[in-house]
Protein backbone atom coordinates (compact mmCIF):
# COMPACT_ATOMS: atom_id res chain seq x y z
CA UNK A 1 0.00 0.00 0.00
CA UNK A 2 0.80 3.62 -0.66
CA UNK A 3 1.18 5.91 1.99
CA UNK A 4 -1.94 7.85 0.31
CA UNK A 5 -3.69 4.10 0.54
CA UNK A 6 -2.37 4.08 4.07
CA UNK A 7 -3.91 7.26 5.00
CA UNK A 8 -7.21 6.33 3.50
CA UNK A 9 -7.79 3.32 5.49
CA UNK A 10 -6.62 5.12 9.16
CA UNK A 11 -9.08 8.17 8.51
CA UNK A 12 -11.75 5.07 7.41
CA UNK A 13 -10.88 3.20 10.68
CA UNK A 14 -11.41 6.76 12.89
CA UNK A 15 -14.61 7.57 11.21
CA UNK A 16 -15.83 3.73 12.13
CA UNK A 17 -14.03 4.44 15.98
CA UNK A 18 -15.13 7.62 16.56
CA UNK A 19 -18.81 6.80 15.15
CA UNK A 20 -19.00 9.26 12.46
CA UNK A 21 -21.95 10.14 10.44
CA UNK A 22 -23.13 12.32 7.51
CA UNK A 23 -22.38 15.67 8.54
CA UNK A 24 -19.98 15.40 10.99
CA UNK A 25 -15.95 17.22 10.76
CA UNK A 26 -13.52 15.35 10.09
CA UNK A 27 -10.28 16.15 12.14
CA UNK A 28 -8.12 18.64 10.02
CA UNK A 29 -4.67 17.86 8.25
CA UNK A 30 -2.41 19.34 10.83
CA UNK A 31 -4.48 16.84 13.54
CA UNK A 32 -4.57 13.85 11.19
CA UNK A 33 -0.61 14.56 10.14
CA UNK A 34 0.31 14.56 13.96
CA UNK A 35 -2.00 11.97 15.00
CA UNK A 36 -0.74 9.40 12.24
CA UNK A 37 2.73 10.64 11.94
CA UNK A 38 2.41 11.51 8.65
CA UNK A 39 3.06 14.23 6.38
CA UNK A 40 0.38 17.18 5.83
CA UNK A 41 0.90 16.11 1.74
CA UNK A 42 -0.29 12.78 2.46
CA UNK A 43 -3.66 13.94 4.78
CA UNK A 44 -4.40 16.12 1.76
CA UNK A 45 -4.08 13.53 -1.22
CA UNK A 46 -6.01 10.97 1.19
CA UNK A 47 -8.99 13.74 1.70
CA UNK A 48 -8.77 14.30 -2.05
CA UNK A 49 -9.33 10.00 -2.33
CA UNK A 50 -11.81 10.36 0.29
CA UNK A 51 -13.80 13.35 -1.75
CA UNK A 52 -13.45 11.22 -4.97
CA UNK A 53 -16.01 8.38 -3.88
CA UNK A 54 -18.37 10.99 -2.32
CA UNK A 55 -17.03 10.09 1.44
CA UNK A 56 -16.34 13.50 2.07
CA UNK A 57 -16.21 17.14 0.29
CA UNK A 58 -14.68 20.39 1.71
CA UNK A 59 -16.86 23.43 3.08
CA UNK A 60 -15.51 26.71 4.03
CA UNK A 61 -15.11 27.42 7.76
CA UNK A 62 -15.57 23.59 8.60
CA UNK A 63 -13.18 21.77 7.02
CA UNK A 64 -13.75 18.13 5.33
CA UNK A 65 -17.11 17.13 6.21
CA UNK A 66 -19.06 13.42 6.04
CA UNK A 67 -21.42 13.03 2.83
CA UNK A 68 -23.34 10.65 1.14
CA UNK A 69 -22.82 11.73 -2.60
CA UNK A 70 -21.87 8.15 -3.76
CA UNK A 71 -25.30 6.88 -1.84
CA UNK A 72 -27.24 9.26 -3.20
CA UNK A 73 -26.26 9.13 -6.64
CA UNK A 74 -27.28 5.26 -6.19
CA UNK A 75 -30.49 6.12 -4.45
CA UNK A 76 -31.28 8.40 -7.78
CA UNK A 77 -30.20 6.02 -10.33
CA UNK A 78 -32.60 3.04 -8.73
CA UNK A 79 -35.50 5.26 -8.27
CA UNK A 80 -34.70 6.45 -12.30
CA UNK A 81 -34.05 2.63 -13.25
CA UNK A 82 -37.89 1.49 -11.08
CA UNK A 83 -41.37 0.87 -12.21
CA UNK A 84 -44.35 0.12 -10.19
CA UNK A 85 -44.92 -3.39 -11.82
CA UNK A 86 -46.15 -6.80 -10.28
CA UNK A 87 -42.42 -8.10 -10.94
CA UNK A 88 -40.70 -4.74 -9.61
CA UNK A 89 -43.13 -4.75 -6.40
CA UNK A 90 -42.43 -8.96 -5.34
CA UNK A 91 -38.04 -8.40 -6.39
CA UNK A 92 -38.24 -5.51 -3.90
CA UNK A 93 -40.49 -7.69 -1.51
CA UNK A 94 -38.18 -10.00 -1.90
CA UNK A 95 -34.81 -8.71 -0.98
CA UNK A 96 -36.82 -7.42 1.79
CA UNK A 97 -38.09 -10.59 2.88
CA UNK A 98 -34.22 -11.65 3.36
CA UNK A 99 -33.66 -8.41 5.12
CA UNK A 100 -36.52 -7.87 7.20
CA UNK A 101 -37.64 -11.51 8.01
CA UNK A 102 -34.18 -12.58 9.51
CA UNK A 103 -33.88 -9.63 11.83
CA UNK A 104 -35.69 -11.84 14.55
CA UNK A 105 -32.79 -12.64 16.51
CA UNK A 106 -30.62 -9.35 16.13
CA UNK A 107 -33.79 -7.32 17.33
CA UNK A 108 -34.42 -8.89 20.20
CA UNK A 109 -30.95 -8.60 21.76
CA UNK A 110 -30.53 -5.14 20.46
CA UNK A 111 -34.29 -3.47 20.82
CA UNK A 112 -34.46 -1.07 23.56
CA UNK A 113 -37.61 -0.45 25.23
CA UNK A 114 -36.83 3.10 24.06
CA UNK A 115 -36.33 2.88 20.76
CA UNK A 116 -39.58 0.29 20.69
CA UNK A 117 -41.04 3.74 21.94
CA UNK A 118 -39.71 5.51 19.61
CA UNK A 119 -41.15 2.82 16.91
CA UNK A 120 -44.60 3.15 18.33
CA UNK A 121 -45.02 7.08 17.76
CA UNK A 122 -43.93 6.83 14.04
CA UNK A 123 -46.63 3.90 13.54
CA UNK A 124 -49.00 6.14 15.11
CA UNK A 125 -48.36 9.18 12.88
CA UNK A 126 -49.22 7.46 9.85
CA UNK A 127 -52.99 6.48 10.90
CA UNK A 128 -53.10 10.71 10.52
CA UNK A 129 -51.04 11.00 7.50
CA UNK A 130 -52.52 13.78 5.33
CA UNK A 131 -50.80 12.54 1.70
CA UNK A 132 -50.03 8.73 0.26
CA UNK A 133 -46.08 10.78 0.45
CA UNK A 134 -46.09 11.36 3.79
CA UNK A 135 -47.34 8.18 4.51
CA UNK A 136 -45.20 6.20 2.71
CA UNK A 137 -42.45 8.16 4.43
CA UNK A 138 -43.57 7.31 7.71
CA UNK A 139 -44.35 3.81 6.84
CA UNK A 140 -40.39 3.39 5.27
CA UNK A 141 -39.15 5.07 8.40
CA UNK A 142 -40.70 2.64 10.42
CA UNK A 143 -39.14 -0.12 8.70
CA UNK A 144 -35.93 1.59 8.70
CA UNK A 145 -35.97 2.17 12.13
CA UNK A 146 -35.96 -1.94 12.50
CA UNK A 147 -33.26 -2.71 10.41
CA UNK A 148 -31.26 0.01 12.38
CA UNK A 149 -31.89 -1.68 15.72
CA UNK A 150 -30.62 -4.84 14.50
CA UNK A 151 -27.23 -3.15 14.89
CA UNK A 152 -25.72 -4.00 11.46
CA UNK A 153 -24.55 -1.08 9.82
CA UNK A 154 -23.90 -2.37 6.19
CA UNK A 155 -27.09 -3.51 6.07
CA UNK A 156 -28.39 -0.56 7.42
CA UNK A 157 -26.88 1.38 4.57
CA UNK A 158 -27.96 -0.85 1.80
CA UNK A 159 -31.05 -0.21 2.74
CA UNK A 160 -31.19 2.86 2.39
CA UNK A 161 -29.95 3.21 -0.74
CA UNK A 162 -32.81 1.63 -1.47
CA UNK A 163 -35.19 4.44 -0.12
CA UNK A 164 -36.97 6.26 -2.82
CA UNK A 165 -37.63 2.65 -4.68
CA UNK A 166 -39.33 1.17 -1.67
CA UNK A 167 -41.20 4.41 -0.33
CA UNK A 168 -42.41 4.56 -4.00
CA UNK A 169 -43.86 1.13 -4.21
CA UNK A 170 -45.35 2.11 -0.47
CA UNK A 171 -47.56 4.46 -1.81
CA UNK A 172 -49.48 2.32 -3.74
CA UNK A 173 -53.51 2.81 -2.07
CA UNK A 174 -51.97 5.57 0.49
CA UNK A 175 -54.36 7.69 -0.74
CA UNK A 176 -57.24 5.15 1.25
CA UNK A 177 -57.83 5.29 4.92
CA UNK A 178 -58.71 2.01 5.26
CA UNK A 179 -54.93 1.28 3.96
CA UNK A 180 -53.49 3.60 6.19
CA UNK A 181 -54.90 1.72 8.96
CA UNK A 182 -54.18 -2.05 7.81
CA UNK A 183 -50.60 -0.58 7.72
CA UNK A 184 -50.87 0.26 11.42
CA UNK A 185 -52.67 -2.08 12.62
CA UNK A 186 -49.77 -4.68 10.80
CA UNK A 187 -46.69 -2.49 11.69
CA UNK A 188 -48.60 -3.25 15.40
CA UNK A 189 -48.87 -7.31 15.08
CA UNK A 190 -45.08 -7.03 14.15
CA UNK A 191 -43.88 -5.31 17.05
CA UNK A 192 -46.24 -7.15 19.45
CA UNK A 193 -44.48 -10.21 18.17
CA UNK A 194 -41.06 -9.27 18.57
CA UNK A 195 -41.93 -7.54 22.46
CA UNK A 196 -43.29 -10.78 23.20
CA UNK A 197 -40.03 -12.82 22.25
CA UNK A 198 -42.62 -15.11 19.32
CA UNK A 199 -40.19 -15.94 16.29
CA UNK A 200 -43.27 -17.57 14.63
CA UNK A 201 -45.36 -14.51 14.74
CA UNK A 202 -42.57 -12.26 13.56
CA UNK A 203 -42.06 -14.21 10.54
CA UNK A 204 -45.94 -14.57 9.85
CA UNK A 205 -47.03 -10.79 10.38
CA UNK A 206 -43.86 -9.57 8.50
CA UNK A 207 -44.41 -11.95 5.37
CA UNK A 208 -48.10 -10.72 5.27
CA UNK A 209 -47.51 -7.00 6.03
CA UNK A 210 -44.69 -7.21 2.93
CA UNK A 211 -47.18 -9.07 0.72
CA UNK A 212 -50.44 -6.82 1.53
CA UNK A 213 -49.53 -3.91 -0.99
CA UNK A 214 -49.71 -6.11 -4.18
CA UNK A 215 -53.20 -5.70 -5.01
CA UNK A 216 -52.53 -2.02 -5.62
CA UNK A 217 -50.02 -2.75 -7.78
CA UNK A 218 -51.02 -2.57 -11.79
CA UNK A 219 -51.35 -5.43 -13.55
CA UNK A 220 -51.04 -7.40 -10.61
CA UNK A 221 -54.86 -8.18 -10.19
CA UNK A 222 -55.10 -9.67 -13.54
CA UNK A 223 -52.22 -12.17 -12.20
CA UNK A 224 -53.36 -13.19 -9.50
CA UNK A 225 -57.01 -14.01 -11.29
CA UNK A 226 -54.71 -15.95 -13.69
CA UNK A 227 -52.48 -17.63 -11.05
CA UNK A 228 -56.55 -18.92 -9.75
CA UNK A 229 -57.52 -20.09 -13.15
CA UNK A 230 -60.80 -17.18 -13.13
CA UNK A 231 -60.81 -14.51 -14.85
CA UNK A 232 -61.55 -10.63 -13.92
CA UNK A 233 -64.97 -11.07 -13.72
CA UNK A 234 -64.96 -14.09 -11.10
Amino acid sequence: MSAVDDMVGQIRSLIRARGLKVGDVLPGEVELAEMFGSSRNTVREAFRTLKAYGIAESRQKLGAVLTDQHQTAMRDLFAFAMDVSADAFQDIQGYRRLTEMNLYDLLVTNLSPATVAAIEEVNAAIRSATSPEEASALDFRFHMMLVTAAGNRTLTETYGMLQPVIQRLMMAGKSKRSTLESVYREHRAILDALTARDRIGFAYHMDRHLSAGLVFIPDAGAATDDERGGGAGE
